[in-house]
């Protein structure tokens, strides 16, 4: 028997069989196919299974600085808020564990998940009066600015 090599429009070589079985592939080009071929999607992405880098709106009013962050499904304890030299730090971790008992079997599945994101605040910001909360899955966090950097009502100036 003697083994052809066959380049096909792809550019790959496959091997196949010059017998009367010339149709089906041999054994080494089956594994090689297997290993060769580009890998699907599943395998190609990020395997991080945890919580996204959330988005967030960021608005700025006369008087404050508004931060909300999509976070569905956590709970308010399951945050961690610092305000470390200007910079506020929001992060989560999440680890959930399940043990499923039946029969003669045990299935354990375990999970963690965590973001962090930071932001330098302004000097504007009154850092002693900050305030968040968090309800239906939004993360709120007020800003407020310090007196002499709110904005003022414009105003008119008499000539004389």
């Amino acid at each position: 028997m003697s083994t052809l090599m066959n380049v096909p429009k792809s550019g790959g070589l496959t091997r196949t069989n010059n017998s009367s079985s010339k149709y089906l592939p041999t054994w080494s080009s089956w594994i090689d196919d297997i290993f060769n071929r580009e890998l699907t999607p599943v395998f190609s992405q990020n395997f991080n299974t945890g919580i996204s880098l959330p988005k967030v709106n960021i608005k700025e009013t006369a008087d404050a600085y508004a931060v909300e962050m999509a976070v569905p499904g956590l709970k308010k304890s399951d945050f961690q808020i610092a305000l470390d030299n200007q910079v506020l730090t929001i992060s989560t971790e999440v680890e959930e564990k399940s043990e499923e008992k039946e029969g003669n079997y045990t299935r354990r599945e375990f999970g963690y998940s965590s973001f962090k994101r930071s932001f330098t605040l302004p000097e504007s910001v009154n850092d002693g009066k900050i305030k968040a909360s968090y309800n239906e899955g939004i993360l709120s966090i007020h800003l407020p600015k310090k007196e002499e950097a709110k904005q003022k009502p414009p105003r008119n100036i008499q000539i004389s």
